[in-house]
Protein backbone atom coordinates (compact mmCIF):
# COMPACT_ATOMS: atom_id res chain seq x y z
CA UNK A 1 0.00 0.00 0.00
CA UNK A 2 1.42 3.26 -1.00
CA UNK A 3 1.87 6.23 1.32
CA UNK A 4 -1.74 7.84 1.66
CA UNK A 5 -0.94 11.72 0.81
CA UNK A 6 -2.45 13.01 -2.25
CA UNK A 7 -4.35 15.71 -3.40
CA UNK A 8 -7.65 15.66 -5.16
CA UNK A 9 -7.91 17.92 -7.81
CA UNK A 10 -11.91 18.42 -8.84
CA UNK A 11 -12.11 19.21 -12.39
CA UNK A 12 -16.23 20.09 -11.69
CA UNK A 13 -14.72 22.65 -9.25
CA UNK A 14 -12.45 24.58 -11.66
CA UNK A 15 -15.41 24.50 -14.49
CA UNK A 16 -17.57 25.85 -11.90
CA UNK A 17 -15.25 28.55 -10.74
CA UNK A 18 -14.11 29.90 -14.74
CA UNK A 19 -18.29 30.03 -14.45
CA UNK A 20 -18.35 32.49 -11.70
CA UNK A 21 -15.69 34.56 -13.60
CA UNK A 22 -17.63 34.48 -17.08
CA UNK A 23 -20.88 35.67 -15.11
CA UNK A 24 -19.06 38.47 -13.00
CA UNK A 25 -17.85 39.79 -16.28
CA UNK A 26 -20.11 38.57 -19.14
CA UNK A 27 -18.71 41.10 -21.94
CA UNK A 28 -15.14 40.49 -21.31
CA UNK A 29 -12.89 37.82 -22.90
CA UNK A 30 -11.00 35.17 -20.23
CA UNK A 31 -7.22 34.63 -20.24
CA UNK A 32 -7.00 32.06 -17.78
CA UNK A 33 -3.96 32.47 -15.58
CA UNK A 34 -1.60 28.87 -15.14
CA UNK A 35 1.61 30.10 -14.21
CA UNK A 36 3.49 28.64 -11.20
CA UNK A 37 1.80 24.49 -12.40
CA UNK A 38 -1.53 26.29 -12.44
CA UNK A 39 -1.37 27.28 -8.62
CA UNK A 40 -0.06 23.73 -7.90
CA UNK A 41 -2.92 22.09 -9.77
CA UNK A 42 -1.01 21.11 -13.10
CA UNK A 43 -0.10 22.99 -15.57
CA UNK A 44 -1.53 20.60 -18.60
CA UNK A 45 -4.46 19.15 -16.44
CA UNK A 46 -5.88 22.92 -15.51
CA UNK A 47 -5.00 24.02 -19.65
CA UNK A 48 -6.80 20.14 -20.63
CA UNK A 49 -9.57 21.30 -18.95
CA UNK A 50 -9.92 24.97 -19.78
CA UNK A 51 -9.17 24.61 -23.04
CA UNK A 52 -11.97 24.95 -25.02
CA UNK A 53 -13.88 26.86 -22.27
CA UNK A 54 -10.99 30.29 -21.91
CA UNK A 55 -9.68 32.62 -24.54
CA UNK A 56 -6.27 32.58 -24.14
CA UNK A 57 -4.03 31.57 -21.20
CA UNK A 58 -1.34 33.26 -18.66
CA UNK A 59 2.25 31.74 -18.11
CA UNK A 60 5.30 33.45 -16.63
CA UNK A 61 7.94 32.64 -19.41
CA UNK A 62 8.44 30.33 -22.58
CA UNK A 63 9.14 27.40 -21.00
CA UNK A 64 6.04 27.12 -20.04
CA UNK A 65 4.35 28.28 -22.84
CA UNK A 66 6.51 26.09 -24.60
CA UNK A 67 5.00 23.05 -21.97
CA UNK A 68 1.45 23.77 -22.79
CA UNK A 69 1.98 24.02 -26.95
CA UNK A 70 3.74 20.71 -26.50
CA UNK A 71 0.79 19.20 -25.24
CA UNK A 72 -2.08 20.60 -27.79
CA UNK A 73 -3.19 23.43 -26.49
CA UNK A 74 -4.36 25.96 -29.55
CA UNK A 75 -4.99 28.73 -27.59
CA UNK A 76 -3.27 32.68 -27.43
CA UNK A 77 -1.00 32.55 -24.55
CA UNK A 78 0.57 35.55 -22.72
CA UNK A 79 4.12 35.54 -21.19
CA UNK A 80 3.45 37.70 -17.85
CA UNK A 81 6.59 38.24 -17.30
CA UNK A 82 7.57 38.69 -21.17
CA UNK A 83 11.04 37.44 -22.47
CA UNK A 84 14.02 37.91 -21.63
CA UNK A 85 16.48 37.36 -24.41
CA UNK A 86 16.92 38.05 -28.19
CA UNK A 87 17.33 34.31 -28.77
CA UNK A 88 13.39 33.42 -27.38
CA UNK A 89 12.01 35.82 -29.90
CA UNK A 90 11.73 33.32 -32.83
CA UNK A 91 10.18 30.67 -30.84
CA UNK A 92 7.69 32.94 -29.82
CA UNK A 93 6.45 33.90 -32.95
CA UNK A 94 6.42 30.12 -34.23
CA UNK A 95 4.49 29.07 -31.09
CA UNK A 96 2.57 32.65 -31.13
CA UNK A 97 3.51 33.61 -27.70
CA UNK A 98 3.01 36.64 -26.70
CA UNK A 99 5.09 38.62 -24.52
CA UNK A 100 4.31 41.43 -21.91
CA UNK A 101 6.34 43.97 -22.88
CA UNK A 102 7.86 46.19 -19.51
CA UNK A 103 11.09 47.18 -19.71
CA UNK A 104 13.67 49.16 -22.47
CA UNK A 105 15.33 46.57 -22.74
CA UNK A 106 12.94 44.70 -24.78
CA UNK A 107 12.20 47.46 -26.70
CA UNK A 108 15.68 47.44 -28.22
CA UNK A 109 16.04 43.68 -28.58
CA UNK A 110 12.35 44.28 -30.40
CA UNK A 111 13.81 47.58 -32.54
CA UNK A 112 16.46 44.90 -33.37
CA UNK A 113 14.79 41.54 -34.52
CA UNK A 114 13.74 40.35 -37.56
CA UNK A 115 10.94 42.01 -39.43
CA UNK A 116 9.19 38.14 -40.25
CA UNK A 117 8.40 37.43 -36.59
CA UNK A 118 5.26 39.33 -36.53
CA UNK A 119 4.52 39.09 -32.57
CA UNK A 120 1.43 39.79 -30.67
CA UNK A 121 2.95 42.02 -27.82
CA UNK A 122 1.22 43.22 -24.41
CA UNK A 123 2.41 46.58 -23.03
CA UNK A 124 2.74 46.87 -19.67
CA UNK A 125 1.80 50.04 -18.11
CA UNK A 126 3.06 50.62 -14.30
CA UNK A 127 -0.23 52.46 -12.52
CA UNK A 128 0.94 51.91 -9.09
CA UNK A 129 2.10 48.47 -8.91
CA UNK A 130 5.83 49.45 -8.83
CA UNK A 131 7.22 46.05 -10.04
CA UNK A 132 6.72 45.99 -13.99
CA UNK A 133 5.54 48.21 -16.87
CA UNK A 134 6.71 51.65 -18.05
CA UNK A 135 5.37 54.86 -16.39
CA UNK A 136 2.03 56.56 -17.91
CA UNK A 137 4.07 59.52 -19.16
CA UNK A 138 6.25 57.40 -21.24
CA UNK A 139 3.33 55.07 -22.64
CA UNK A 140 2.78 57.18 -26.32
CA UNK A 141 6.62 57.12 -26.79
CA UNK A 142 6.48 53.45 -25.86
CA UNK A 143 3.92 52.22 -28.06
CA UNK A 144 5.18 54.57 -31.51
CA UNK A 145 8.77 52.57 -30.54
CA UNK A 146 6.13 49.17 -31.07
CA UNK A 147 4.24 50.11 -33.81
CA UNK A 148 7.23 50.97 -36.08
CA UNK A 149 9.25 47.87 -34.61
CA UNK A 150 8.62 45.67 -37.98
CA UNK A 151 8.70 42.56 -35.46
CA UNK A 152 5.18 44.01 -33.93
CA UNK A 153 2.13 42.61 -35.40
CA UNK A 154 -0.58 43.54 -32.75
CA UNK A 155 -0.34 45.55 -29.79
CA UNK A 156 -2.30 45.19 -26.80
CA UNK A 157 -2.50 47.03 -23.32
CA UNK A 158 -2.05 45.26 -19.66
CA UNK A 159 -1.45 46.19 -16.13
CA UNK A 160 -1.89 45.17 -12.39
CA UNK A 161 -3.47 45.59 -9.04
CA UNK A 162 -1.57 46.24 -5.96
CA UNK A 163 -4.31 46.47 -3.45
CA UNK A 164 -7.68 45.17 -4.97
CA UNK A 165 -7.95 42.07 -2.36
CA UNK A 166 -9.36 45.19 -0.40
CA UNK A 167 -12.49 46.00 -1.66
CA UNK A 168 -12.65 49.92 -0.28
CA UNK A 169 -9.19 51.10 -1.19
CA UNK A 170 -8.89 53.73 -2.89
CA UNK A 171 -5.55 53.34 -4.53
CA UNK A 172 -7.36 50.68 -6.53
CA UNK A 173 -9.53 53.37 -7.87
CA UNK A 174 -6.48 55.16 -8.64
CA UNK A 175 -4.90 52.73 -10.49
CA UNK A 176 -8.17 52.16 -12.84
CA UNK A 177 -8.28 55.69 -13.47
CA UNK A 178 -4.93 56.60 -14.68
CA UNK A 179 -5.12 52.96 -16.70
CA UNK A 180 -8.52 54.42 -18.33
CA UNK A 181 -7.06 57.47 -18.84
CA UNK A 182 -4.01 56.34 -20.91
CA UNK A 183 -5.63 53.27 -23.12
CA UNK A 184 -8.91 55.41 -23.74
CA UNK A 185 -7.65 57.67 -26.70
CA UNK A 186 -6.02 54.51 -28.09
CA UNK A 187 -7.80 52.02 -29.63
CA UNK A 188 -6.25 48.83 -28.35
CA UNK A 189 -7.57 45.83 -26.17
CA UNK A 190 -6.99 45.87 -22.50
CA UNK A 191 -6.80 43.93 -19.50
CA UNK A 192 -6.85 45.23 -15.77
CA UNK A 193 -9.35 42.62 -14.21
CA UNK A 194 -7.19 40.03 -12.23
CA UNK A 195 -9.27 37.86 -9.79
CA UNK A 196 -10.09 40.34 -6.79
CA UNK A 197 -10.64 42.91 -9.49
CA UNK A 198 -13.43 40.20 -11.33
CA UNK A 199 -15.28 40.46 -8.00
CA UNK A 200 -14.78 43.20 -6.11
CA UNK A 201 -14.17 45.93 -9.15
CA UNK A 202 -16.38 45.62 -12.38
CA UNK A 203 -15.10 48.62 -14.20
CA UNK A 204 -11.96 47.12 -14.36
CA UNK A 205 -13.20 44.19 -16.89
CA UNK A 206 -12.27 45.97 -19.76
CA UNK A 207 -11.35 43.78 -22.85
CA UNK A 208 -9.90 40.74 -20.93
CA UNK A 209 -9.97 39.93 -17.45
CA UNK A 210 -7.17 37.41 -16.51
CA UNK A 211 -8.40 35.04 -13.12
CA UNK A 212 -5.93 33.37 -11.41
CA UNK A 213 -6.56 32.15 -7.57
CA UNK A 214 -10.26 32.46 -7.66
CA UNK A 215 -10.13 29.68 -10.54
CA UNK A 216 -9.21 27.83 -7.80
CA UNK A 217 -11.46 27.85 -5.09
CA UNK A 218 -9.75 30.37 -2.95
CA UNK A 219 -10.46 34.00 -2.17
CA UNK A 220 -8.61 37.28 -3.45
CA UNK A 221 -10.41 39.55 -1.31
CA UNK A 222 -9.17 40.11 2.26
CA UNK A 223 -12.52 39.49 4.70
CA UNK A 224 -14.48 36.93 2.06
CA UNK A 225 -14.25 33.10 2.38
CA UNK A 226 -14.51 31.46 -0.82
CA UNK A 227 -17.63 30.17 -0.09
CA UNK A 228 -19.03 33.59 0.29
CA UNK A 229 -18.14 34.35 -3.26
CA UNK A 230 -19.39 31.00 -4.67
CA UNK A 231 -16.35 29.71 -5.22
CA UNK A 232 -15.51 25.98 -5.08
CA UNK A 233 -11.65 24.34 -3.54
CA UNK A 234 -10.63 22.44 -6.49
CA UNK A 235 -7.55 21.08 -4.47
CA UNK A 236 -8.22 18.60 -1.80
CA UNK A 237 -5.28 18.01 0.59
CA UNK A 238 -5.44 14.76 2.31
CA UNK A 239 -3.82 11.85 3.86
CA UNK A 240 -4.02 9.52 6.47
CA UNK A 241 -3.07 8.57 10.23
CA UNK A 242 -0.29 6.49 10.44
CA UNK A 243 -0.04 6.07 14.17
CA UNK A 244 -2.49 6.70 17.61
CA UNK A 245 -0.88 6.69 20.99
CA UNK A 246 -2.09 7.19 24.33
CA UNK A 247 0.25 10.43 25.64
CA UNK A 248 0.59 11.16 29.75
CA UNK A 249 0.79 14.76 30.86
CA UNK A 250 3.91 16.65 30.22
CA UNK A 251 5.06 14.32 27.37
CA UNK A 252 7.13 16.34 25.19
CA UNK A 253 6.04 16.11 21.30
CA UNK A 254 8.34 16.18 18.29
CA UNK A 255 11.38 18.13 17.64
CA UNK A 256 12.41 20.14 20.58
CA UNK A 257 10.12 19.01 22.89
CA UNK A 258 8.32 22.45 22.96
CA UNK A 259 4.81 21.63 23.41
CA UNK A 260 3.57 19.51 26.16
CA UNK A 261 0.50 17.58 26.90
CA UNK A 262 -1.49 19.25 29.18
CA UNK A 263 -3.34 15.93 30.71
CA UNK A 264 -3.17 12.36 29.41
CA UNK A 265 -4.79 11.95 26.13
CA UNK A 266 -4.76 10.55 22.61
CA UNK A 267 -2.54 11.55 19.68
CA UNK A 268 -2.43 11.12 16.39
CA UNK A 269 0.80 10.97 13.78
CA UNK A 270 -0.40 12.19 9.70
CA UNK A 271 1.44 10.89 6.85
CA UNK A 272 2.32 14.77 5.69
CA UNK A 273 5.23 17.19 6.11
CA UNK A 274 6.98 20.31 4.64
CA UNK A 275 9.14 18.11 2.16
CA UNK A 276 5.09 17.81 0.86
CA UNK A 277 4.68 21.58 0.96
CA UNK A 278 2.86 21.63 4.05
CA UNK A 279 3.71 24.55 5.83
CA UNK A 280 6.52 24.12 8.04
CA UNK A 281 5.22 27.21 10.07
CA UNK A 282 1.72 25.93 10.56
CA UNK A 283 1.32 26.97 14.73
CA UNK A 284 0.25 24.32 17.31
CA UNK A 285 -3.63 24.60 17.04
CA UNK A 286 -4.03 25.34 13.16
CA UNK A 287 -6.98 22.76 12.04
CA UNK A 288 -7.09 19.26 9.94
CA UNK A 289 -9.90 17.07 9.67
CA UNK A 290 -10.20 14.06 10.89
CA UNK A 291 -12.81 11.56 9.82
CA UNK A 292 -14.40 15.23 9.26
CA UNK A 293 -14.41 16.48 12.65
CA UNK A 294 -11.52 19.27 13.43
CA UNK A 295 -8.29 19.00 15.53
CA UNK A 296 -5.68 20.76 15.98
CA UNK A 297 -2.04 19.85 14.91
CA UNK A 298 0.53 20.26 18.01
CA UNK A 299 3.77 20.66 18.02
CA UNK A 300 6.69 21.29 15.05
CA UNK A 301 5.79 20.11 11.63
CA UNK A 302 8.07 17.52 10.30
CA UNK A 303 9.39 16.99 6.62
CA UNK A 304 7.23 13.89 6.57
CA UNK A 305 4.78 13.91 9.38
CA UNK A 306 2.80 16.33 11.90
CA UNK A 307 1.14 15.56 15.28
CA UNK A 308 -2.63 15.84 16.06
CA UNK A 309 -4.50 16.16 19.12
CA UNK A 310 -7.09 13.45 18.90
CA UNK A 311 -8.74 14.44 22.25
CA UNK A 312 -12.19 15.72 19.70
CA UNK A 313 -11.83 12.37 17.81
CA UNK A 314 -10.74 9.80 20.81
CA UNK A 315 -12.01 6.84 18.71
CA UNK A 316 -9.92 7.59 15.66
CA UNK A 317 -7.50 4.77 14.27
CA UNK A 318 -4.57 3.98 12.10
CA UNK A 319 -5.49 4.44 8.52
CA UNK A 320 -8.36 6.90 9.04
CA UNK A 321 -8.47 9.91 6.31
CA UNK A 322 -7.29 13.36 7.47
CA UNK A 323 -7.91 16.41 5.36
CA UNK A 324 -5.15 19.47 5.17
CA UNK A 325 -7.36 21.83 3.49
CA UNK A 326 -10.15 21.89 0.72
CA UNK A 327 -13.52 20.66 1.14
CA UNK A 328 -14.69 20.91 4.63
CA UNK A 329 -11.88 22.68 5.66
CA UNK A 330 -10.96 26.41 3.85
CA UNK A 331 -7.49 27.32 2.51
CA UNK A 332 -7.58 30.58 3.81
CA UNK A 333 -7.93 29.72 7.94
CA UNK A 334 -4.68 26.87 7.29
CA UNK A 335 -2.95 29.75 5.50
CA UNK A 336 -3.55 32.32 7.93
CA UNK A 337 -2.56 30.06 11.24
CA UNK A 338 0.55 29.33 9.14
CA UNK A 339 1.31 33.49 8.68
CA UNK A 340 0.94 33.17 4.54
CA UNK A 341 -1.55 33.32 2.16
CA UNK A 342 -2.85 30.39 0.01
CA UNK A 343 -1.41 31.15 -2.90
CA UNK A 344 1.97 29.80 -1.54
CA UNK A 345 0.29 26.71 -0.38
CA UNK A 346 -1.18 25.64 -3.05
CA UNK A 347 1.97 26.27 -5.37
CA UNK A 348 4.22 24.64 -2.38
CA UNK A 349 2.54 21.04 -3.06
CA UNK A 350 5.59 19.00 -4.08
CA UNK A 351 5.78 16.50 -7.06
CA UNK A 352 6.06 13.67 -4.46
CA UNK A 353 2.58 14.30 -3.79
CA UNK A 354 0.77 12.15 -6.22
CA UNK A 355 -2.57 14.58 -8.11
CA UNK A 356 -5.59 12.62 -8.37
CA UNK A 357 -8.11 13.80 -10.71
CA UNK A 358 -12.42 13.28 -9.57
CA UNK A 359 -13.93 14.17 -13.10
CA UNK A 360 -17.47 13.00 -13.48
CA UNK A 361 -17.68 10.71 -9.91
CA UNK A 362 -14.39 8.83 -11.62
CA UNK A 363 -10.82 9.16 -10.54
CA UNK A 364 -7.32 8.76 -12.46
CA UNK A 365 -4.13 9.33 -11.52
CA UNK A 366 -2.25 12.63 -13.05
CA UNK A 367 1.04 12.23 -14.42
Amino acid sequence: MSRPARALVDAGALRHNLEQARRRAPRARVMAVVKADAYGHGLVWTARILDRAVDAFGVSSMEEGLQLRAAGIAQPICLLEGFFSADELPLLAQHRLEPAIHHESQLKTLAQAAPALKLTVWLKIDTGMHRLGFAPAAVPDVLQQLRTSPAVANVRCMSHFARADVASNPETKSQIDIFLSQIQELGLESSLANSAGILAWPQSHLDWVRPGIMLYGASPLAGQTAAQLNLKPVMTLETALIAVHARRKGDAIGYGGDWRCPQDMPLGVAAIGYGDGYPRHAAPGTPVLVNGQRVPIVGRVSMDMITLDLRAQPKAGVGDPVVLWGLGLPIEEVARSAGTISYELLCHVTGRIPRVVIDNNSQDLQD
